[in-house]
C-alpha cells in the first residue's frame, strides 16, 4: 500500500508540473483571511490535513532590468548591492561596512530515495533554493555615503553554509551549519585570512533546517545560537532532535553549551529588544495541516521556556501527529508573543534602534518574510514592520517592501535577513534576486542623517 501511494503521489505531482511552474497539489486552500493570522491572538481554525499536501511554489525569475520592490508610502528603496550569490544574512560592522553571508544548504547525506524527498528538492529548485552554497562572507562598503556599495571583497571564504554573525571584543563569530567559529577582526579590514577557531559544535547531519543564527549576550560573556528541527513534526524520531528546535546558550569562558529554550521548530533572527533587554527570535512553524495553520511567530525567549513543538502549537493547541503524545509538555507550552501569518516563512528580525525612520518606527521590529511554499493563496514575500510600545507589539503589521511577486505569479525575489545600517536605513537581503535592498524615508538625504 505504501509503495502504491508513493506511485500515485508521484504521478499526481508530475501531472501538475508544466512549463516549469509547480502548482498546488490539492483543492485545499485558506478559509481565514491572512490578516487574521497575525497578532497576539491569531485565528486558528481546525487542522485540515490532506492526503497530498498543498504545494504552491512561485517560480524564481530574475528581476527585469530597471525593476525593484515597491516601498510603502513615505519610503523609498534602492539597490544597495547586486550580483550576489544567494545572499541570506546581514551584519553591519561598527565602521559601517556590511557583511553578507552568501550561503545555502549543505549537501545532504545519502539517505536513499524517497518520493517526498525527490519532489521537495524539485519544488525548492523551482523556488530558487537549490543553488550550491558559495560558503563565504562578502564585505560591502559604501565609500561615498550615497546608499550604494561601491566596493565588494571576499571577506571570509571556505566556510560551511554560514549564516549568523556577531562581533564581540575583537572577534567575529560565525555560525556555520555545524559549528560556531571565530576569527580575529580589525576595524576597517576588507578580508580575514587567519584560520578559524572552533568555539563549539552545533547539531548537524540530516539538516532538515540548516540555518544557524548567533548573537552575543549583552554582557559579552555568552553567545546564543539557534538550531532548527530535523523534521517537520518529529517524524524522523525525537532522537534526531537532541538540542534542536532550540536556542542554545554558549558560555565563552568554558565553551559549555546548554539548552536555553526549546520547542521552537525553526528559530532564526535573534535580536535584543531595546526597551526590555529581552532576547527575541522568529520561528517558522510546521506544515501540512492546511493553508491556515500554523502561523509563524516572533516571541521573547524565556530561559527554560518550552514553546510547543512538535506536540502543540501556539500554546496548548495539540498536534496529533507526533507519537507518543506528551501532554506534560503541552501543558507548559508558552504562547508566543506575536503571530506572523501562516506559512510566511518569516526569517529576518531586527529592532529599529536608529533615528532615521522617525518616532512612529522607534523600537519596532522589521521582519523579512521569505514566502510560502504550501499555502493557497501565497503568503509572505515581503518585509513588514510591527510597532512596539513599552517593549511589546502594539498593533497590526505594516507592509514596508512588497512587489517581490510578479503579476504573472513569478518570484522576482524573496527577502530574508534584515539589518539597520549605520545611518539608520533598513537593509534587506534578497536571496532569489541576489541583491541587497536599502529602504529609507522619502525625505531622507542621500547620504543619511
Amino acid at each position: 500500500m505504501k509503495t502504491l501511494l508513493s506511485v500515485v503521489v508521484a504521478l499526481l505531482v508530475v501531472a501538475v508540473i508544466a512549463g516549469g511552474a509547480v502548482m498546488f497539489l490539492s483543492r485545499e486552500e485558506a478559509t481565514v483571511p491572512i490578516e487574521q493570522g497575525y497578532g497576539p491572538n491569531p485565528t486558528l481554525p481546525p487542522p485540515n490535513p490532506t492526503l497530498i499536501p498543498t504545494v504552491h511554489v512561485a517560480e524564481a525569475t530574475p528581476w527585469p532590468q530597471g525593476t525593484m520592490p515597491t516601498a510603502a508610502q513615505g519610503l523609498r528603496v534602492n539597490e544597495f548591492a547586486g550580483k550576489l550569490d544567494h545572499p541570506r544574512w546581514l551584519h553591519v560592522l561598527p565602521n559601517g561596512d556590511v557583511l553578507v553571508a552568501e550561503s545555502n544548504a549543505p549537501p545532504k547525506p545519502d539517505e536513499g530515495f524517497s518520493v517526498r524527498g525527490f519532489f521537495m528538492d524539485l519544488f525548492q529548485s523551482q523556488a530558487g533554493a537549490q543553488v550550491p552554497s558559495a560558503n563565504r562572507l562578502s564585505l560591502l562598503r559604501d565609500q561615498d555615503g550615497d546608499g550604494v556599495a561601491e566596493t565588494r571583497t571576499e571577506f571570509l571564504t571556505g566556510l560551511f553554509s554560514p549564516f549568523g554573525m556577531t562581533l564581540l571584543e575583537g572577534k567575529l563569530y560565525v555560525a556555520n551549519t555545524d559549528a560556531v567559529i571565530a576569527f580575529p577582526y580589525q576595524d576597517g579590514a576588507t578580508e580575514i585570512t587567519a584560520p578559524a577557531e572552533k568555539i563549539v559544535d552545533l547539531p548537524a547531519g540530516r539538516n532538515h533546517h540548516w540555518t544557524k543564527d548567533v548573537i552575543a549576550s549583552q554582557d559579552g560573556t555568552k553567545l546564543f545560537a539557534t538550531v532548527g528541527s530535523n523534521s517537520n513534526v518529529g517524524e524522523n524520531g525525537m532522537d534526531e532532535e537532541v538540542d534542536r528546535a532550540a536556542v542554545l546558550e554558549i558560555d565563552l569562558a568554558t565553551r559549555a553549551t546548554r539548552l536555553f529554550a526549546s520547542g521552537l521548530r525553526n528559530p532564526n533572527g535573534l535580536s535584543w529588544n531595546p526597551e526590555t533587554g529581552a532576547l527575541w527570535v522568529i520561528v517558522n512553524e510546521r506544515d501540512e495541516i492546511g493553508s491556515d495553520l500554523v502561523p509563524d511567530y516572533m516571541t521573547s525567549v524565556k530561559d527554560g521556556g518550552f514553546y510547543g513543538w512538535p506536540y502543540s502549537y501556539f500554546g496548548q493547541h495539540v498536534d496529533t501527529r507526533p507519537q507518543p503524545p506528551r501532554p506534560d509538555l503541552v501543558e507548559k507550552a508558552i504562547v508566543p508573543d506575536y503571530a506572523l501569518g501562516p506559512h510566511t516563512a518569516s526569517l529576518g528580525l531586527t529592532f529599529n534602534t536608529g533615528q532615521l525612520f522617525g518616532e512612529q518606527y522607534r523600537n519596532g521590529a522589521f521582519v523579512g518574510q521569505h514566502g510560502s511554499w504550501n499555502r493557497m493563496p501565497r503568503s509572505g514575500y515581503k518585509v513588514i514592520f510591527v510597532p512596539f510600545a513599552d517593549g511589546k507589539p502594539s498593533g497590526p503589521p505594516q507592509d514596508i517592501l512588497t512587489g517581490f511577486l510578479s503579476t504573472d505569479d513569478k518570484a522576482y525575489g524573496r527577502p530574508v535577513g534584515v539589518a539597520i545600517d549605520r545611518t539608520g536605513a533598513l537593509l534587506v537581503a534578497d536571496d532569489v534576486g541576489n541583491k541587497i535592498w536599502r529602504v529609507v524615508p522619502s525625505t531622507a538625504a542621500v547620504s543619511g542623517p
